[in-house]
């Protein structure tokens, strides 16, 4: 099995951190490769950074589909290009806040979600509300942090998710967290310990997830929502993206 995890931004230490957490749970056989585009933002922090980072993950599905990958995961909370992507690919494509949010749902009553910056949290309650999730959804907490501290050597990052993620457990009473970035999915097993409840990468729960998609022999639905975008010209900077047959 190839699964081709994409993250969408282009800070290439995030997608070898990435990377790493995901063959950590892979299964013996499954090869991961953990890629970021060739354009868009070094970090996504927004809508605006979220329609340009789709446009370099629908770029990776492409080359992904001719280069015969089984599925893919998208490792990034704001699961940018996600449905777009679905529309390309023949296997599963599976975004982490997507993945997280199911499995949280399987294992407690109730989840908090733990992000970055504050302006990321009308994004993820767009996708708690998307996802279904809004009955299970008990706070979204956010820091002062951006995307890129958590890349920093030295500093706080850890400590204040671990703060966020245990104010999440005392004060809002939810069963378990999700770390809300790709990059804190090597934070996992250390918040988990720090505040004696799970944290869930969605990193991790997402190449299962596909994995389990994938030994079923399912794929996305290639009827109705799904089905392939129609041929049509692309123009301008977008002429090589046009769909074909």
């Amino acid at each position: 099995m190839k699964i081709k995890v994409i993250n969408p931004n282009t800070t290439l230490s995030m997608t070898a951190k990435i990377g790493e957490a995901a063959r950590a749970v892979a299964a013996v056989g499954t090869e991961i490769v953990a890629v970021s585009p060739q354009m868009g933002p070094v970090s996504i922090e927004g809508f605006y950074d979220d329609a340009f980072a789709a446009i370099g993950v629908i770029d990776e599905v492409r080359k992904g589909e001719a280069e015969g990958f089984d599925g893919y995961v998208i490792a990034c909370f704001g699961d940018p290009g996600l449905h777009a992507a679905r529309e390309l690919a023949k296997g599963p494509v599976v975004g982490i806040a997507e993945a997280a949010m199911h499995a949280a749902s399987l294992i407690g009553t109730g989840f908090s979600v733990v992000s970055t910056l504050d302006r990321s949290r009308a994004h993820l309650e767009h996708l708690v509300h998307a996802y279904g999730m809004t009955h299970r959804c008990r706070s979204i907490r956010t820091t002062d942090m951006a995307v890129l501290d958590l890349e920093e050597e030295g500093s706080n990052a850890r400590a204040v998710v671990v703060e966020e993620c245990r104010k999440a457990i005392e004060e809002d009473k939810a069963d378990c967290v999700l770390l809300g970035c790709g990059g804190m999915s090597d934070l996992m097993a250390h918040v988990s310990r720090e505040i004696g409840a799970p944290a869930i990468d969605g990193v991790s729960a997402g190449v299962k997830l596909v994995e389990g998609l994938v030994a079923l022999g399912l794929g996305t639905a290639k009827r109705g929502g799904y089905a392939r975008p129609l041929p049509k010209t692309y123009t301008g900077n977008f002429a090589g993206y046009g769909p074909t047959a």
